[in-house]
């Protein structure tokens, strides 16, 4: 079976390709069983012959970015995982035009973007993914979201045919847009951003950044906010409110800094975690009748036998 799939995949001139990998080292989480196959294109031509060979051999596949909002289950996942990492994440500054691929860190195009006097994207100097997932889920903080400066985006299919999306097509919602429920790549996003001086922002984004670490996790593995905001309302408060906050299962604790966030301890599982979510769920219903949302894409299959 393996050499029938390594056949397929070099027929396509994919390079890049593991198998059995562990995919707890590309989370943020730490947590999560093996990839039958994984894939971290180098090029967009890469990423084309990824997505036809799965095509070709009839295997699901599925992305994961800088590995933030993501839960791998301890079974893994079947098929073909892309990894969209370093390899493809090249930007560019053009006028105020910032155009990514989809494997830069967001942080890192926010940050560059600052360095050129542009200005717009400083909210996503806090959020720990890849330019393609905060495109896919709308990702915003501080105020400032996705949907306020993308102009496009570029996405690849299955049978690898780019399409262009403008904001409009992506129909922008709160932590969402069309691509949530399509079966695409991210592959390169382009930001249209407004002149300013970049240098008082930047102190402004520091200031951010001390705040976050005496208020987040930041020193342990988390996969940043598990649940979403109620309207009127704040998950951590509710959590924290609920009782819950330092509640452990396994090696998986509800953050005794921040409730809504879930920390690994060492080794935590994704059944330890998910436990958690439902244990949270389910109490801050009885106690205050508000279902929270999650944030966390769950992704693979729960461990044999469990």
């Amino acid at each position: 079976m393996k050499t029938h799939v390594t056949e397929a995949f070099s027929k396509r001139n994919v390079e890049h390709v593991k198998f059995h990998e562990p995919l707890a080292r590309y989370t943020t989480w730490r947590i999560g069983g093996l990839a039958d196959v994984l894939v971290a294109p180098a090029s967009v031509q890469e990423l084309r012959g990824a997505l036809q060979a799965a095509s070709d051999l009839g295997l699901p596949w599925t992305v994961i970015g800088k590995g933030s909002n993501v839960l791998v289950q301890d079974g893994g996942v079947r098929g073909l995982v892309l990894h969209m990492g370093g390899a493809f994440a090249d930007i560019s500054v053009q006028g105020t035009k910032v155009i990514a691929q989809a494997g830069r860190s967001f942080v890192s195009a926010a940050n560059i973007s600052l360095r050129n006097d542009l200005q717009g994207l400083e909210f996503a100097t806090g959020i720990p993914g890849s330019v393609g997932g905060a495109v896919m889920m709308n990702a915003g903080a501080h105020g400032g979201e996705v949907r306020e400066v993308l102009e496009w985006a570029d996405a690849m299919d299955s049978e690898g045919r780019v399409h262009h999306f403008t904001n409009a097509d992506l129909q922008f919602d709160y932590r969402y847009s069309i691509l949530k429920d399509n079966p695409m790549v991210v592959v390169t996003a382009c930001f249209n951003l407004e002149p300013g001086n970049g240098q008082p922002l930047l102190q402004e984004v520091k200031r951010w950044s001390v705040r976050r670490a005496a208020t987040q996790p930041l020193s342990q593995p988390n996969c940043g906010s598990v649940f979403r905001n109620p309207p009127g309302n704040y998950s951590a408060r509710l959590i924290e409110t609920a009782g819950l906050k330092g509640l452990r299962r396994g090696d998986a604790q509800i953050s005794e800094k921040h409730a809504n966030f879930i920390v690994n301890l060492g080794h935590a599982t994704a059944r330890d975690v998910l436990w958690l979510m439902n244990h949270v769920q389910e109490t801050v219903a009885n106690q205050f009748n508000i279902h929270l949302e999650t944030e966390v894409r769950i992704i693979g299959e729960p461990a044999s036998g469990r």
